[in-house]
This record gives C-alpha cells, sequence and structure tokens, in this order.
C-alpha cells in the first residue's frame, strides 16, 4: 500500500454545494441569501442577541434567580421529622439510610419546627437555638462537629 494508492470509500465525502453557478442550480443569482441586507452582503455578521438595535430581549427581561453554590448540597429538616426516625443516634449517613436526604447531601440543619418526643443524640448535623434547647430538654445531645 502507498500513500498515493488511497482513496476514500464512496459516500464518505459529500461535494461542497456551488453556489451562484446559474438559475438551473436552484441557487444561482442570490445564492440562497435572498434580497438585500446585512445578511445578504459579504461579511454581513451581527453579534449573537443583536435585533437590528432594538433592545434586545436579554436586556429588556429582569434579572432572576440565583443559586449559592454553598446552598447547593444542604438541606433543612424539622423536628418532627426527626421523631420519626427508628433510631437513637443520628448522623448524615443515618438519614441518607433512612431516606430524608440524598447521597448527595453535606449539609444538614434542623429547624425547630414541629415536635420531638424522643431523645437523640446528633453527630456532624447542625442545629438551631431553639432545636437545640428542644432536643436537649428531651435529653438528647448535640455534637456538631464530627
Amino acid at each position: 500500500m502507498r500513500l498515493n494508492t488511497l482513496s476514500f470509500i464512496s459516500g464518505t465525502k459529500q461535494k461542497k454545494t456551488r453556489l451562484g453557478r446559474g438559475r438551473g442550480s436552484g441557487l444561482g443569482k442570490t445564492c440562497g441569501r435572498g434580497h438585500k441586507g446585512q445578511k445578504a452582503r459579504a461579511g454581513g455578521y451581527h453579534k449573537v442577541g443583536f435585533e437590528g438595535g432594538q433592545l434586545p430581549i436579554q436586556r429588556r427581561l429582569p434579572k432572576i434567580g440565583f443559586i449559592s453554590l454553598s446552598a447547593k448540597g444542604s438541606i433543612e429538616l424539622r423536628l418532627d421529622q426527626i421523631s420519626r426516625i427508628n433510631a437513637d443516634v443520628l448522623s448524615i449517613d443515618s438519614l441518607v439510610h433512612s431516606g430524608l436526604i440524598s447521597k448527595r447531601t453535606k449539609r444538614v440543619k434542623i429547624i425547630a419546627s414541629g415536635k420531638i418526643d424522643k431523645a437523640v443524640t446528633l453527630h456532624g448535623i447542625q442545629v438551631s437555638t431553639n432545636a437545640r434547647l428542644a432536643i436537649e430538654e428531651l435529653g438528647g445531645k448535640v455534637n456538631e462537629k464530627e
């Protein structure tokens, strides 16, 4: 085999469309660009989102929404959600096994909403002030550092 004997397999290379080669070709005269206007000219270019000088839609619409990168992997749980779990010692792993949070969750905070009816020990879970009082009132413990 020699380099001068190599050739493409038939059907792999498509011929480039030849523009401006008469009416019979279907792309003669204006070459598929229509009549006049910026896009019909050679080098007719406009930036993405340009609307002919009219204020573009991305500038007309208000800026909305923001998702903090630090808040993406965090979740809040209520006291009554924790009281449903049949475990005395709770950590992020045990919450994942119980199905309350997903395994992508990196930070959990307990808030004082609802009632808790049993003593639990928390490891590596943040707690609001009122939730801490409610847990410690029943004889539970909170270790925020794991």
